[in-house]
Protein backbone atom coordinates (compact mmCIF):
# COMPACT_ATOMS: atom_id res chain seq x y z
CA UNK A 1 0.00 0.00 0.00
CA UNK A 2 2.79 2.44 0.88
CA UNK A 3 4.48 1.84 -2.50
CA UNK A 4 1.23 2.55 -4.34
CA UNK A 5 0.67 5.69 -2.27
CA UNK A 6 4.20 6.96 -2.93
CA UNK A 7 3.99 6.24 -6.66
CA UNK A 8 0.57 7.87 -6.93
CA UNK A 9 1.73 10.95 -5.07
CA UNK A 10 4.89 11.22 -7.19
CA UNK A 11 2.90 11.05 -10.44
CA UNK A 12 0.30 13.58 -9.27
CA UNK A 13 3.05 15.88 -7.98
CA UNK A 14 4.84 15.73 -11.32
CA UNK A 15 1.62 16.55 -13.17
CA UNK A 16 0.85 19.34 -10.71
CA UNK A 17 4.26 20.94 -11.16
CA UNK A 18 4.14 20.67 -14.96
CA UNK A 19 0.72 22.34 -15.17
CA UNK A 20 1.38 24.87 -12.39
CA UNK A 21 2.10 27.76 -14.78
CA UNK A 22 -1.13 27.16 -16.66
CA UNK A 23 -3.01 26.61 -13.41
CA UNK A 24 -1.83 30.03 -12.24
CA UNK A 25 -3.63 31.59 -15.22
CA UNK A 26 -6.72 29.38 -15.47
CA UNK A 27 -9.30 27.60 -13.32
CA UNK A 28 -7.05 24.55 -13.09
CA UNK A 29 -6.03 23.83 -9.50
CA UNK A 30 -3.43 21.57 -7.94
CA UNK A 31 -5.68 21.05 -4.94
CA UNK A 32 -8.47 19.79 -7.22
CA UNK A 33 -5.93 17.64 -9.09
CA UNK A 34 -4.88 15.82 -5.91
CA UNK A 35 -8.44 15.53 -4.60
CA UNK A 36 -9.81 14.10 -7.86
CA UNK A 37 -6.66 12.04 -8.38
CA UNK A 38 -7.03 10.47 -4.95
CA UNK A 39 -10.71 9.80 -5.65
CA UNK A 40 -9.99 8.11 -9.00
CA UNK A 41 -7.09 6.06 -7.62
CA UNK A 42 -8.93 5.12 -4.42
CA UNK A 43 -11.26 2.23 -3.54
CA UNK A 44 -14.27 4.01 -5.02
CA UNK A 45 -12.86 3.92 -8.55
CA UNK A 46 -9.67 2.21 -9.75
CA UNK A 47 -8.69 0.75 -6.38
CA UNK A 48 -4.96 1.40 -6.79
CA UNK A 49 -4.86 3.14 -3.40
CA UNK A 50 -6.49 1.16 -0.61
CA UNK A 51 -6.83 3.27 2.50
CA UNK A 52 -9.40 3.55 5.26
CA UNK A 53 -9.95 6.05 8.02
CA UNK A 54 -8.48 3.67 10.60
CA UNK A 55 -5.14 3.20 8.84
CA UNK A 56 -2.16 4.54 10.84
CA UNK A 57 -0.74 6.18 7.72
CA UNK A 58 -3.90 8.27 7.36
CA UNK A 59 -3.90 9.59 10.92
CA UNK A 60 -0.11 9.95 10.98
CA UNK A 61 0.05 11.92 7.75
CA UNK A 62 -2.90 14.09 8.77
CA UNK A 63 -1.32 14.83 12.16
CA UNK A 64 2.06 15.71 10.70
CA UNK A 65 0.53 17.86 7.97
CA UNK A 66 -1.64 19.81 10.40
CA UNK A 67 1.33 20.36 12.70
CA UNK A 68 3.26 21.81 9.76
CA UNK A 69 0.27 23.91 8.67
CA UNK A 70 -0.20 25.43 12.11
CA UNK A 71 3.53 26.08 12.52
CA UNK A 72 3.74 27.96 9.21
CA UNK A 73 0.40 29.67 9.88
CA UNK A 74 1.80 30.97 13.14
CA UNK A 75 4.79 32.32 11.21
CA UNK A 76 2.40 34.55 9.27
CA UNK A 77 0.91 36.21 12.34
CA UNK A 78 3.70 37.62 14.42
CA UNK A 79 3.09 40.52 16.76
CA UNK A 80 4.05 43.08 14.13
CA UNK A 81 1.54 41.62 11.66
CA UNK A 82 -1.25 41.87 14.20
CA UNK A 83 -0.22 45.33 15.37
CA UNK A 84 -0.21 46.78 11.84
CA UNK A 85 -3.46 46.46 9.93
CA UNK A 86 -5.40 44.51 12.53
CA UNK A 87 -8.84 46.07 12.17
CA UNK A 88 -10.24 44.06 9.26
CA UNK A 89 -8.69 40.71 10.28
CA UNK A 90 -9.82 41.47 13.84
CA UNK A 91 -13.39 41.90 12.66
CA UNK A 92 -13.24 38.63 10.71
CA UNK A 93 -11.71 36.71 13.61
CA UNK A 94 -13.45 38.13 16.67
CA UNK A 95 -16.90 38.53 15.13
CA UNK A 96 -16.93 36.67 11.81
CA UNK A 97 -15.50 33.40 13.15
CA UNK A 98 -17.99 33.01 16.05
CA UNK A 99 -20.90 34.03 13.81
CA UNK A 100 -19.85 31.50 11.17
CA UNK A 101 -19.66 28.83 13.84
CA UNK A 102 -23.12 29.67 15.21
CA UNK A 103 -24.79 29.91 11.79
CA UNK A 104 -23.25 26.61 10.69
CA UNK A 105 -24.46 25.01 13.93
CA UNK A 106 -27.99 26.31 13.33
CA UNK A 107 -28.02 24.80 9.84
CA UNK A 108 -26.60 21.53 11.20
CA UNK A 109 -29.36 21.30 13.81
CA UNK A 110 -32.37 22.44 11.83
CA UNK A 111 -31.41 21.14 8.37
CA UNK A 112 -29.17 18.11 8.98
CA UNK A 113 -30.93 17.14 12.22
CA UNK A 114 -27.89 16.87 14.47
CA UNK A 115 -28.21 17.37 18.24
CA UNK A 116 -27.11 20.78 19.50
CA UNK A 117 -23.75 19.67 20.90
CA UNK A 118 -22.75 17.88 17.70
CA UNK A 119 -24.06 20.83 15.69
CA UNK A 120 -21.78 23.29 17.45
CA UNK A 121 -18.91 20.80 17.15
CA UNK A 122 -19.51 20.67 13.39
CA UNK A 123 -19.65 24.46 13.30
CA UNK A 124 -16.28 24.69 15.06
CA UNK A 125 -14.73 22.20 12.64
CA UNK A 126 -15.93 24.10 9.57
CA UNK A 127 -15.28 27.64 10.83
CA UNK A 128 -11.54 27.82 9.91
CA UNK A 129 -10.50 28.86 6.40
CA UNK A 130 -7.50 28.06 4.23
CA UNK A 131 -6.14 30.35 1.47
CA UNK A 132 -4.30 27.45 -0.21
CA UNK A 133 -7.56 26.59 -1.98
CA UNK A 134 -7.85 30.17 -3.23
CA UNK A 135 -4.20 30.84 -3.97
CA UNK A 136 -4.86 33.25 -6.82
CA UNK A 137 -6.54 35.65 -4.41
CA UNK A 138 -3.79 35.83 -1.77
CA UNK A 139 -0.84 35.45 -4.13
CA UNK A 140 -1.46 37.93 -6.95
CA UNK A 141 -0.43 41.56 -6.96
CA UNK A 142 -3.50 42.74 -8.87
CA UNK A 143 -5.68 41.74 -5.92
CA UNK A 144 -5.87 44.66 -3.45
CA UNK A 145 -3.24 44.33 -0.73
CA UNK A 146 -5.83 45.00 1.96
CA UNK A 147 -7.87 41.98 0.84
CA UNK A 148 -4.83 39.72 0.61
CA UNK A 149 -3.69 40.77 4.06
CA UNK A 150 -7.15 40.18 5.50
CA UNK A 151 -7.46 36.65 4.11
CA UNK A 152 -3.87 35.72 4.99
CA UNK A 153 -4.04 36.86 8.61
CA UNK A 154 -7.54 35.49 9.12
CA UNK A 155 -6.69 32.04 7.78
CA UNK A 156 -3.41 32.03 9.66
CA UNK A 157 -5.09 32.62 13.00
CA UNK A 158 -8.48 30.93 12.80
CA UNK A 159 -7.14 27.35 12.71
CA UNK A 160 -5.50 27.89 16.09
CA UNK A 161 -8.51 29.71 17.52
CA UNK A 162 -10.94 26.98 16.47
CA UNK A 163 -8.86 24.08 17.79
CA UNK A 164 -9.49 24.61 21.55
CA UNK A 165 -13.22 24.96 20.82
CA UNK A 166 -13.19 21.67 18.88
CA UNK A 167 -11.35 19.89 21.70
CA UNK A 168 -13.65 21.24 24.42
CA UNK A 169 -16.84 20.41 22.52
CA UNK A 170 -15.50 16.96 21.64
CA UNK A 171 -14.77 16.27 25.31
CA UNK A 172 -18.24 17.54 26.26
CA UNK A 173 -19.79 15.18 23.70
CA UNK A 174 -18.03 12.23 25.31
CA UNK A 175 -15.47 11.77 22.57
CA UNK A 176 -12.48 11.77 24.89
CA UNK A 177 -11.56 9.96 28.08
CA UNK A 178 -9.59 13.04 29.13
CA UNK A 179 -11.17 14.98 31.98
CA UNK A 180 -11.78 18.70 31.75
CA UNK A 181 -8.81 19.47 33.99
CA UNK A 182 -6.50 17.21 31.96
CA UNK A 183 -7.67 18.77 28.68
CA UNK A 184 -7.04 22.27 30.00
CA UNK A 185 -3.59 21.20 31.20
CA UNK A 186 -2.76 19.74 27.76
CA UNK A 187 -3.86 22.94 26.03
CA UNK A 188 -1.88 25.22 28.38
CA UNK A 189 1.18 22.95 28.29
CA UNK A 190 1.11 22.91 24.50
CA UNK A 191 1.15 26.71 24.41
CA UNK A 192 3.94 26.86 27.02
CA UNK A 193 6.10 24.41 25.06
CA UNK A 194 5.37 26.29 21.84
CA UNK A 195 6.58 29.55 23.38
CA UNK A 196 9.46 28.24 25.50
CA UNK A 197 11.29 26.16 22.87
CA UNK A 198 11.71 28.97 20.29
CA UNK A 199 12.72 31.45 23.01
CA UNK A 200 15.45 29.12 24.31
CA UNK A 201 16.71 28.12 20.85
CA UNK A 202 16.78 31.68 19.53
CA UNK A 203 18.53 32.86 22.69
CA UNK A 204 21.23 30.26 22.11
CA UNK A 205 21.53 31.23 18.45
CA UNK A 206 22.35 34.81 19.44
CA UNK A 207 25.51 33.67 21.23
CA UNK A 208 28.58 34.53 19.10
CA UNK A 209 29.93 30.99 19.00
CA UNK A 210 26.57 29.35 18.18
CA UNK A 211 25.33 31.42 15.25
CA UNK A 212 23.97 29.54 12.23
CA UNK A 213 25.14 30.45 8.75
CA UNK A 214 22.48 31.96 6.50
CA UNK A 215 22.15 28.93 4.21
CA UNK A 216 21.17 26.78 7.22
CA UNK A 217 18.78 29.30 8.79
CA UNK A 218 15.68 27.44 7.50
CA UNK A 219 16.88 24.30 9.30
CA UNK A 220 17.00 26.24 12.55
CA UNK A 221 13.25 26.81 12.25
CA UNK A 222 12.79 23.15 11.31
CA UNK A 223 14.72 22.08 14.42
CA UNK A 224 12.45 24.29 16.55
CA UNK A 225 9.38 22.65 15.03
CA UNK A 226 10.75 19.14 15.54
CA UNK A 227 11.68 19.90 19.15
CA UNK A 228 8.18 21.20 19.84
CA UNK A 229 6.67 18.11 18.19
CA UNK A 230 8.84 15.69 20.18
CA UNK A 231 8.39 17.46 23.53
CA UNK A 232 4.63 17.73 23.08
CA UNK A 233 4.36 14.04 22.26
CA UNK A 234 6.57 13.11 25.22
CA UNK A 235 4.63 15.26 27.70
CA UNK A 236 1.15 14.70 26.17
CA UNK A 237 0.87 18.43 25.54
CA UNK A 238 -1.39 19.49 22.68
CA UNK A 239 1.02 19.43 19.77
CA UNK A 240 -1.20 21.46 17.42
CA UNK A 241 -1.44 24.42 19.78
CA UNK A 242 2.26 23.95 20.47
CA UNK A 243 2.97 24.28 16.74
CA UNK A 244 0.81 27.38 16.39
CA UNK A 245 2.34 29.06 19.45
CA UNK A 246 5.84 28.21 18.23
CA UNK A 247 5.21 29.75 14.82
CA UNK A 248 3.90 32.97 16.36
CA UNK A 249 6.84 33.12 18.78
CA UNK A 250 9.41 32.71 15.99
CA UNK A 251 7.70 35.37 13.86
CA UNK A 252 7.55 37.76 16.80
CA UNK A 253 11.03 37.31 18.22
CA UNK A 254 13.01 36.69 15.01
CA UNK A 255 11.49 38.22 11.86
CA UNK A 256 14.72 37.46 10.00
CA UNK A 257 14.43 33.75 10.70
CA UNK A 258 10.81 33.83 9.57
CA UNK A 259 11.92 35.37 6.28
CA UNK A 260 14.63 32.75 5.76
CA UNK A 261 12.23 29.90 6.57
CA UNK A 262 9.27 31.22 4.59
CA UNK A 263 9.86 29.68 1.16
CA UNK A 264 11.28 26.41 2.48
CA UNK A 265 8.52 26.04 5.05
CA UNK A 266 5.78 26.79 2.54
CA UNK A 267 7.12 24.12 0.18
CA UNK A 268 7.29 21.47 2.92
CA UNK A 269 3.81 22.33 4.14
CA UNK A 270 2.48 22.32 0.59
CA UNK A 271 3.89 18.82 0.00
CA UNK A 272 2.34 17.47 3.18
CA UNK A 273 -0.99 19.15 2.43
CA UNK A 274 -1.16 17.78 -1.11
CA UNK A 275 -0.31 14.27 0.11
CA UNK A 276 -3.02 14.51 2.75
CA UNK A 277 -5.55 15.86 0.22
CA UNK A 278 -4.79 12.91 -2.07
CA UNK A 279 -5.39 10.47 0.79
CA UNK A 280 -8.55 12.38 1.74
CA UNK A 281 -9.73 12.07 -1.86
CA UNK A 282 -9.11 8.32 -1.73
CA UNK A 283 -11.38 8.11 1.33
CA UNK A 284 -14.21 9.75 -0.62
CA UNK A 285 -16.18 7.14 -2.56
CA UNK A 286 -19.33 7.45 -4.68
CA UNK A 287 -21.23 5.73 -1.87
CA UNK A 288 -19.82 8.26 0.62
CA UNK A 289 -21.22 11.16 -1.40
CA UNK A 290 -24.42 9.86 -2.94
CA UNK A 291 -25.64 7.02 -0.72
CA UNK A 292 -24.44 7.72 2.80
CA UNK A 293 -25.34 11.44 2.81
CA UNK A 294 -29.06 12.27 2.56
CA UNK A 295 -30.50 15.24 0.67
CA UNK A 296 -30.66 17.24 3.92
CA UNK A 297 -26.88 16.83 4.24
CA UNK A 298 -26.34 18.29 0.78
CA UNK A 299 -28.62 21.22 1.57
CA UNK A 300 -26.66 21.82 4.78
CA UNK A 301 -23.34 21.72 2.91
CA UNK A 302 -24.49 24.30 0.36
CA UNK A 303 -25.85 26.60 3.07
CA UNK A 304 -22.63 26.26 5.08
CA UNK A 305 -20.67 27.52 2.08
CA UNK A 306 -22.91 30.15 0.48
CA UNK A 307 -24.77 31.52 3.50
CA UNK A 308 -22.96 30.96 6.83
CA UNK A 309 -19.63 32.70 6.18
CA UNK A 310 -20.93 35.36 3.75
CA UNK A 311 -23.65 36.40 6.20
CA UNK A 312 -21.23 36.34 9.15
CA UNK A 313 -18.70 38.57 7.36
CA UNK A 314 -21.44 40.87 6.09
CA UNK A 315 -22.30 41.60 9.71
CA UNK A 316 -18.63 41.81 10.69
CA UNK A 317 -17.82 44.43 8.06
CA UNK A 318 -20.67 46.79 8.91
CA UNK A 319 -19.16 50.25 9.21
CA UNK A 320 -15.75 49.09 7.97
CA UNK A 321 -15.94 51.13 4.74
CA UNK A 322 -14.55 48.19 2.77
CA UNK A 323 -15.27 48.47 -0.98
CA UNK A 324 -18.13 46.25 -2.12
CA UNK A 325 -15.97 44.16 -4.45
CA UNK A 326 -13.39 43.41 -1.80
CA UNK A 327 -16.08 42.67 0.75
CA UNK A 328 -17.83 40.24 -1.59
CA UNK A 329 -14.53 38.46 -2.34
CA UNK A 330 -13.72 38.14 1.37
CA UNK A 331 -17.21 36.80 2.06
CA UNK A 332 -16.93 34.17 -0.68
CA UNK A 333 -13.33 33.06 -0.20
CA UNK A 334 -13.66 31.26 3.09
CA UNK A 335 -12.55 27.87 1.75
CA UNK A 336 -12.73 25.01 4.19
CA UNK A 337 -9.16 23.92 4.50
CA UNK A 338 -6.93 21.17 5.66
CA UNK A 339 -7.45 21.84 9.36
CA UNK A 340 -11.12 20.90 8.93
CA UNK A 341 -10.05 17.61 7.29
CA UNK A 342 -7.93 16.67 10.31
CA UNK A 343 -10.52 17.83 12.83
CA UNK A 344 -13.04 15.66 10.99
CA UNK A 345 -10.72 12.63 11.25
CA UNK A 346 -10.27 13.31 14.97
CA UNK A 347 -14.05 13.24 15.37
CA UNK A 348 -14.35 10.05 13.34
CA UNK A 349 -11.87 8.28 15.63
CA UNK A 350 -13.70 9.49 18.75
CA UNK A 351 -16.43 7.71 20.67
CA UNK A 352 -19.28 10.16 20.13
CA UNK A 353 -22.52 8.66 18.90
CA UNK A 354 -22.88 10.75 15.72
CA UNK A 355 -19.19 10.73 14.74
CA UNK A 356 -19.75 9.09 11.36
CA UNK A 357 -22.51 11.51 10.42
CA UNK A 358 -20.44 14.53 11.45
CA UNK A 359 -17.45 13.28 9.43
CA UNK A 360 -19.59 12.73 6.32
CA UNK A 361 -20.89 16.29 6.49
CA UNK A 362 -17.37 17.65 7.03
CA UNK A 363 -16.10 15.66 4.05
CA UNK A 364 -18.90 16.85 1.78
CA UNK A 365 -18.41 20.52 2.67
CA UNK A 366 -14.65 20.27 2.08
CA UNK A 367 -15.09 18.56 -1.31
CA UNK A 368 -17.56 21.21 -2.45
CA UNK A 369 -15.34 23.96 -1.07
CA UNK A 370 -12.20 22.77 -2.88
CA UNK A 371 -14.09 22.43 -6.16
CA UNK A 372 -15.91 25.75 -5.95
CA UNK A 373 -13.26 28.03 -4.42
CA UNK A 374 -10.33 26.65 -6.39
CA UNK A 375 -12.22 27.13 -9.66
CA UNK A 376 -13.27 30.73 -9.02
CA UNK A 377 -10.16 32.36 -7.55
CA UNK A 378 -8.48 33.16 -10.89
CA UNK A 379 -11.74 34.50 -12.33
CA UNK A 380 -12.23 36.96 -9.47
CA UNK A 381 -8.55 37.92 -9.43
CA UNK A 382 -8.92 38.90 -13.08
CA UNK A 383 -11.89 41.07 -12.21
CA UNK A 384 -9.71 43.05 -9.81
CA UNK A 385 -7.03 43.33 -12.51
CA UNK A 386 -9.54 44.80 -14.98
CA UNK A 387 -10.58 47.48 -12.47
CA UNK A 388 -6.96 48.56 -12.03
CA UNK A 389 -5.82 51.39 -14.31
CA UNK A 390 -3.06 50.37 -16.70
CA UNK A 391 0.44 51.06 -15.42
CA UNK A 392 -0.62 51.40 -11.80
CA UNK A 393 -0.33 49.10 -8.84
CA UNK A 394 -2.74 48.68 -5.99
CA UNK A 395 -1.33 50.16 -2.84
CA UNK A 396 -1.77 48.15 0.29
CA UNK A 397 -4.20 49.89 2.58
CA UNK A 398 -4.59 48.71 6.14
CA UNK A 399 -7.70 49.71 7.97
Amino acid sequence: MQTALLLSFAVLLLIGVLISERAHRTVLSTAVLFLVGGFLLGPGAMGLITVSTGDPIVSGLAELALFSVLFTDGMHVGYRDLRTAWRLPGRALLLGLPLTLVLTALFAHYIAGLPWLESFLLGAILAPTDPVFAAAIVGREEVPGRLRHLLNVESGVNDGLALPIVLILLAAAGGSSTSGEELLFEIILGIVVGVAVPVVVLSLEKLPFLQAIRSLQPLLAVSIGLLVLAICQATHANLFLGAFAAGITVATTSPGLRHEFEQFGELVTELLKLAAIMVFGALITPAFLFTEIPLAGWIFAVLALVVARPLALLVSFLGARLPVGEQAAAMWFGPKGFASVVYGLIILESDIARADEVYHLVGLVIVLSILSHSSTDVVIARQFARRQPAGTEEKTSHG
